[in-house]
């Protein structure tokens, strides 16, 4: 078993610019992607509190890239949860470019989200769902389990 959620993806000509590199806004849509399906995957229960009045509120993105991916480029994208706090999580995520020759990191990417509660007008900080820390667990960064990832 591995310690982070995996999503595989095909690179297309549409995520790549004029030069035939990866457009670098994807790697932002990718990370929203990841989170969707491990939610759809692994937290089912959270998406159906999202569908009450649970809202993940995404506070900041970021991605550093270190090597260049084109079209027909196979990627993992590998997500864990690297901080905790009673409101927030943040996540890291590596995308590596899966090739014959071996894997390769070409980016790494984090995103720091706030649970909140209430409807649109009024809305408050509330606790990661118990549901949410469940389903992380297995994709934890282990300073988090001992508690110093906060």
């Amino acid at each position: 078993m591995t310690d982070y959620y995996e999503l595989r993806h095909t690179v297309g000509f549409e995520e790549t610019n004029m030069v035939g590199n990866v457009y670098y806004v994807n790697y932002v849509r990718w990370q929203g992607r990841c989170r969707e399906m491990f939610l759809l995957e692994k937290a089912p229960a959270v998406l159906e509190d999202i569908r009450g009045d649970l809202k993940l509120y995404t506070l900041r993105v970021e991605c550093e890239y270190f090597a260049e991916i084109t079209g027909f480029d196979e990627l993992s994208i590998r997500m864990r949860l690297e901080q905790l706090t009673q409101t927030q999580l943040q996540f890291t995520f590596d995308y590596v470019h899966l090739h014959p020759d071996g894997e390769r990191l070409v980016a790494r990417g984090r995103q720091r989200i706030a649970c909140m509660r209430g409807p649109n007008n009024a809305t408050a900080p509330a606790r990661v769902p118990e549901a949410l820390l469940e389903a992380l667990r297995p994709y934890t960064v282990a300073s988090v389990l001992n508690g110093k990832g906060a």
